[in-house]
């Protein structure tokens, strides 16, 4: 199964993607920005939906296998602060999708714990992921680096996003979104970050700026997203999540600073300037890195992956808990 999307972007430590901008210098404008599909990127599904060997792999325009990762840019937009969005996981569902780091080429695979594969409960009256949840590419939460703002080291992996728009996406879309604010949630000792974003082809995209038209134009969703993440792992057994700042959202400037962190964070990775512990850097498209490979040797590295061919099983949990104190 393959599915197409946009990506107006720049990459980072290497030529401008092909297309409408493929001349024009890092930063400059042809003019009027598109919003709509520009199909830069596209994915391609192998092994079985719902089974530990599904993998989903993305390419680039010209058909080449690409990391998420490291290959797409982090920036959509030099002036307006737009960014690539990665999406991992739709909303109303409850697969744990994600990026994984630690295998060649990062493709979004479900995550596997104790050998089955893991989903998030239905919290009433949330049924699974509430937004559509993703990450930001090239950006990379250092394990081995304190946070000054919330004492705790990072959790090594791209910065987690929720995007709060009208429409519902696919795991493996690449959209553009703008970032009115952040969360820092603490799990496990670890400064996990939540960026709070919306798509720019969101129809009330215009209406926000900053983390205070989160709680003018969308009442309540601020609420349920903290009390999501500080409840989704007690029908496993597990305490309440903890947060710094109290829970407080921090603002657009405040969350567009650890967007930069991360970035410093994850390009240092990317030439090899620091330990990256288990996460592996194969890229396509940074040139400068000491990791790059050929196109070539990307095909080789997806067709040397073992797919599962048994029947995947969707176990999505119907059961609801409530919580109270």
């Amino acid at each position: 199964m393959k599915r197409q999307q946009t990506s107006w972007a720049w990459r980072v430590g290497a030529p401008a993607a092909t297309g409408a901008a493929a001349h024009l210098p890092q930063g400059a404008s042809s003019g009027p920005r598109p919003r709509s599909a520009m199909a830069l990127y596209r994915t391609e599904e192998h092994g079985q939906p719902h089974s530990p060997g599904s993998r989903l792999f993305f390419k680039n325009v010209a058909g080449h296998y690409i990391s998420p990762f490291h290959d797409i840019p982090l920036k959509s937009d030099e002036y307006e602060n737009l960014f690539n969005m990665v999406v991992e996981v739709p909303p109303w569902t409850n697969a744990k999708m994600e990026i994984a780091t630690e295998e060649s080429l990062n493709p979004i695979k479900q995550d596997v714990k104790d050998g089955k594969l893991p989903y998030v409960a239905n919290i009433f009256p949330h049924k699974g992921y509430i937004w559509n949840y993703g990450a930001l590419p090239q950006t990379w939460e250092e394990p081995h680096r304190k946070d000054k703002s919330t004492d705790c080291c990072g959790d090594n992996n791209p910065i987690d996003v929720c995007e709060i728009g009208s429409k519902v996406l696919s795991h493996g879309d690449v959209v553009h979104v703008k970032i009115p604010g952040i969360l820092a949630l603490i799990d496990q000792g670890e400064t996990d970050w939540k960026l709070i974003a919306i798509n720019v082809n969101d129809p009330e995209a215009s209406k926000f700026h900053d983390i205070e038209d989160v709680k003018k134009y969308k009442p309540g969703y601020l609420e349920a997203t903290l009390n999501w993440f500080r409840f989704y792992k007690i029908p496993e057994g597990k305490l309440e999540n903890q947060f710094a700042f109290n829970g407080e959202f921090k603002n657009k400037a405040f969350a567009l600073k650890v967007i930069k962190s991360t970035h410093e964070c994850c390009k240092a990775l990317l030439m090899e300037k620091c330990d990256g512990r288990a996460i592996n850097w194969t890229n396509v498209q940074v040139c400068d890195s000491s990791f790059h490979c050929s196109q070539e040797e990307a095909r080789s590295l997806v067709e040397s992956v073992s797919f599962s061919l048994n029947k995947g099983s969707n176990e999505e949990d119907q059961v609801w808990h409530f919580l109270g104190k």
